[in-house]
C-alpha cells in the first residue's frame, strides 16, 4: 500500500521536533506541501529545510498555537502557499506540571488547557472553512493513551486529552457529510525530547510499563497519522486509535 499526497497542502503544528517532526518529514516524502509550524521558529525552519533538501515542498511557520490569531495566520499561510488546505495535524502539546489536584498550580492548569485543548479547537475552527472551500479534507488530532486512562498527578494533561476525544467526535459528526474526516491518535510514551527531563530511573520504569518492552518512537505515530490522513482511511471517521505497545490492554 503506497500512500501519496501529491497536490495536497498540509499544516502540522508542533512540527519542530518529536512526533510532529516525523509527521512533517513523512508527509513531505509522500508529496505534500507541508507547513511546518512550531513555537520555535528555528526548529520549524530546520525541519522545512530538510524536507526541501530531500526534494519535497515545505515552508516554516512559527508562533504559539494557544493564540487563536497565530493559528488563523498559520492556516492563511498554508492556503497562500498551496492554494488550499487539505490536511491538518493538531500535534502541538505540552506535558505541564505534575502535582496532586489539591495542589495543582492554577497557571499550569490554564497553560495545559490553552495548548493541549484550546489550540486544537482553534485549528479546527479556522481550518474547516478552508477545507470546505477545497471540497473536503482530513484532520488528525494528537491525543494520548491518557485520553482514555488516568495518570496520577497529571490532572490537567489527562483532562485535556479526554476532552480532545469528545471534540474529535463532535467535529467528525458535524462534517462527515461534507467530506471532512476527523480522527485522533493515542500514543503511549514516545521517546521524544519531552522525556528528556525525566529523573533517573523514570524512563526505565516507563519502558517496563509497555508490554512490548520499549517506548514508542516518533515514526510509529507518524505512520498511523499518514494512514488516517490518506484516502486509504476514507471510511474511518470520529475514531480514536492507540499506538501504545499494548499499554492499554493491561
Amino acid at each position: 500500500m503506497q500512500i501519496t499526497f501529491t497536490g495536497k497542502t498540509a499544516l502540522v503544528t508542533g512540527a519542530g521536533s518529536g512526533i510532529g517532526e516525523a509527521i512533517a518529514l513523512q508527509l513531505g516524502q509522500a508529496g505534500a506541501l507541508v507547513v511546518v509550524a512550531d513555537l520555535d521558529a528555528a526548529k520549524a525552519a530546520a525541519v522545512a529545510d530538510r524536507i526541501v533538501a530531500a526534494g519535497g515542498q515545505a515552508v516554516p511557520g512559527a508562533g504559539d498555537v494557544a493564540n487563536p490569531d497565530v493559528v488563523q495566520s498559520l492556516i492563511a499561510e498554508a492556503v497562500a502557499a498551496g492554494g488550499k488546505l487539505d490536511l491538518l495535524v493538531n500535534n502541538a502539546g505540552i506535558g505541564g506540571p505534575l502535582a496532586p489536584l489539591g495542589d495543582y498550580p492554577l497557571d499550569g492548569w490554564r497553560r495545559v488547557m490553552d495548548v493541549n485543548l484550546d489550540a486544537v479547537f482553534y485549528g479546527m475552527r479556522f481550518a474547516i472553512p478552508e477545507m470546505l472551500k477545497a471540497g473536503g479534507g482530513a484532520i488528525v488530532n494528537m491525543a494520548s493513551i491518557l485520553g482514555s486512562v488516568g495518570f496520577a498527578n497529571a490532572g490537567a494533561y489527562v483532562a485535556a486529552k479526554h476532552a480532545l476525544l469528545g471534540l474529535t467526535k463532535v467535529a467528525a459528526l458535524e462534517y462527515a457529510a461534507k467530506n471532512i474526516r476527523v480522527n485522533c491518535i493515542g500514543p503511549a510514551f514516545i521517546d521524544t525530547p519531552l522525556l528528556a527531563a525525566l529523573p533517573p530511573g523514570a524512563k526505565e520504569a516507563l519502558v517496563a510499563a509497555h508490554p512490548v518492552g520499549r517506548l514508542g518512537v516518533a515514526d510509529d505515530v507518524a505512520a498511523l497519522t499518514l494512514f488516517l490522513l490518506s484516502d486509504q482511511a476514507r471510511f474511518i471517521n470520529g475514531s480514536y486509535h492507540l499506538t501504545d505497545g499494548g499499554y492499554c490492554a493491561q
